[in-house]
């Protein structure tokens, strides 16, 4: 089986389209077209049903879809093996990062990791809630993970690299935007817009939390997948919200941020690996992103853990 025919069945797979893959492909779409009957001919078995109007896997495609993958990836570790030499670390380490918070810092360390390290290929998958991180590692799906504490999970080791402080994000036209603070017990008659709370959102939890120690439970009237969906919402006055100094950044008209009134309260945002078993390329990632953003002074204030 000749590389060129799986890489072909792979974009193929994802795209379902004969034109859009070949185009993918730099190559003529009948081209491609023989790449795929080779490679059936050799399994003995028909990947694609096609018909005029679309492609798709057969049971024999989804088969043979993840070992093809990998079989790419091990493929594409070679390569950058033989370019690079024995003195380089070669190798795939998978990041989870979640929503909006990790765009401060995903994107250094890809940079950090391709000038320090271009034998490592950074694969990342979006994980929506950094509650999910800790068991994303310890399964072994994901090799790095963003998470905020509490992290309970024995099997999984962490370090944290930054503190979010906890505001309050209102309608312009709120009574309560009015100040520079608010006190979160005058919250307490108000509709909340926030996660879900059965996905693993830490914010969701703090907020819960920091509400009954009010003296309420807050009134969630509706729920939203994530940061710029929750404060898109509470732009438009469908409620308030609790949520994050790194999420500042978001700002729909209609929108304001205010501090909490009292002594700042914070998440610890950390990252996330296995206790044990870590490769080599891991390792050096993980060395990459203490260096490029190392665990920062405690900040005035409370901690939530």
């Amino acid at each position: 089986m000749h590389l060129k025919y799986l890489r072909a069945f792979a974009v193929l797979a994802e795209e379902l389209h004969f034109g859009r893959a070949a185009e993918r492909l730099a190559v003529a779409q009948p081209q491609l077209s023989v790449w795929i009957r080779r490679l059936e001919q050799e399994l003995g078995v028909v990947l694609f049903e096609r018909s005029p109007r679309a492609v798709r896997l057969t049971d024999a495609g989804h088969a043979v879809l993840g070992p093809v993958l990998k079989t790419l990836e091990s493929a594409s570790m070679i390569e950058r093996a033989a370019v690079l030499g024995s003195s380089a670390v070669v190798g795939q380490v998978v990041v989870g990062y979640a929503g909006a918070s990790s765009r401060d810092v995903v994107p250094p360390l890809a940079k950090a990791v391709r000038a320090a390290e271009p034998g490592i290929e950074l694969k990342l998958k979006s994980l929506v809630y950094g509650g999910l991180a800790p068991a994303e590692v310890a399964s072994g799906a994901i090799d790095i993970g963003f998470a905020r504490l509490p992290v309970r999970d024995k099997d999984v080791r962490k370090r944290v690299f930054a503190y979010e402080r906890i505001l309050v994000a209102l309608p312009e036209d709120h009574a309560l935007a009015a100040g520079d603070t608010v006190r979160l017990r005058d919250l307490a008659g108000e509709p909340f817009v926030a996660f879900p709370a059965t996905i693993g959102s830490n914010l969701r939890e703090a907020m819960t939390r920091l509400a009954l120690e009010a003296g309420f439970s807050p009134r969630v009237m509706q729920e939203a997948p994530d940061s710029y969906a929750v404060l898109s919402l509470v732009a438009a006055g469908v409620g308030v919200t609790l949520t994050l100094s790194s999420v500042r950044h978001i700002n729909p008209p209609g929108l304001v941020y205010r501090e909490l009134a009292g002594p700042p309260v914070h998440l610890a945002a950390a990252v996330v690996w296995r206790g044990h078993g870590v490769g080599r390329a891991t390792q050096a990632v993980l060395e990459l992103f203490e260096r490029i953003m190392p665990t920062p002074a405690e900040p005035g204030g409370r901690i939530l853990d």
